[in-house]
């Protein structure tokens, strides 16, 4: 009964190798969440098995996608199932899958946070209920806006604050500077804390960003992952932390402001535009930083 269900679910499609699912996404695009190093590392850590398909026009591959049985692989009902929730989080990211920009294909795996740049390409998609926060261009925060992050930003300095970047640290650091400032804003602890070295470790190439310190102290630190696609760069803010204690300087919004400050002059500079993912749009303070994108289902 289950092999039936898998040949109806992928008919039309082909099991393909890992060389080839990569060799669709350097060509076709896609986000941090299908990167194909990404997918390989974290499906390594929770030691679920990764199968990949490709769907072909004759002999023209024309998209691919890495399952995790009937859904995308590095799903979080996947990991659920397999109880290892807590062995990485990607929160809720922009999924866009390496497709030919004029193909449709169907996709019946489980999808969801699939892009509205694959609304098209993939037949019997849905819209979600929730939308998908997408940073804002720089020019369209008001100068007020901007006037007053800048001036957030020496206030701290005049305090003895200073900026490092998340890359002058090691994984190691880079965990224990995020689970005690989550614990601090939240009051409770990080999903996965525990083996967040070794996520850090294994994504330390696509890690980029800023930390907020006081005094040689971090007081801010967001976990943001960038990859680079043909067209486009697919940038994730995952989490962040920030020390209560240090409120009076507005430190998570400065480092929103640095952060995707420069993460547009990097796209600008490369000649790429920048989808910079906020996850899922169900915050007021999203609303600052971004405009609202709608995002589908299979």
């Amino acid at each position: 009964m289950l092999n039936r269900l898998r040949i109806w679910r992928e008919r039309g499609w082909s099991e393909v190798d890992a060389a080839t699912y990569a060799a669709a996404w350097q060509r076709f695009g896609g986000s941090v969440f299908t990167h194909p190093q990404v997918v390989e590392r974290l499906a390594g850590l929770a030691a679920i098995p990764v199968r990949y398909l490709g769907c072909f026009a004759g002999e023209q591959l024309q998209a691919a996608i890495p399952c995790w049985g009937s859904s995308l692989a590095l799903s979080k009902d996947v990991l659920k199932k397999h109880r290892r929730r807590g062995v990485f989080d990607l929160g809720n990211a922009e999924v866009i899958l390496p497709i030919a920009a004029n193909a449709c294909v169907p996709v019946r795996q489980r999808l969801r946070y699939v892009s509205e740049l694959n609304s098209r390409q993939i037949s019997g998609l849905k819209v979600q209920p929730e939308g998908l926060a997408l940073a804002r261009e720089p020019e369209q925060y008001s100068k007020k806006f901007r006037y007053n992050q800048r001036r957030e930003l020496r206030l701290l300095e005049d305090a003895g604050g200073s900026v490092r970047q998340m890359l002058d640290f090691s994984p190691a650091e880079q965990a224990r500077m995020y689970v005690d400032l989550f614990q601090r804003r939240w009051g409770f602890a990080a999903k996965g804390g525990d083996r967040l070295p070794e996520v850090f470790a294994l994504l330390r190439e696509f890690m980029t960003g800023a930390v907020l310190l006081r005094n040689d102290q971090a007081i801010a630190v967001q976990i943001v992952y960038r990859v680079e696609a043909p067209c486009w760069i697919s940038q994730e803010y995952i989490n962040g932390g920030v020390d209560p204690q240090a409120q009076e300087f507005s430190p998570g919004s400065v480092l929103s402001y640095l952060n995707t400050r420069d993460a547009w002059q990097h796209a600008r500079a490369l000649g790429k535009p920048l989808r910079y993912s906020f996850g899922r749009a169900d915050r007021e303070y999203k609303d600052r930083w971004c405009h609202r994108v709608p995002v589908y289902q299979t």
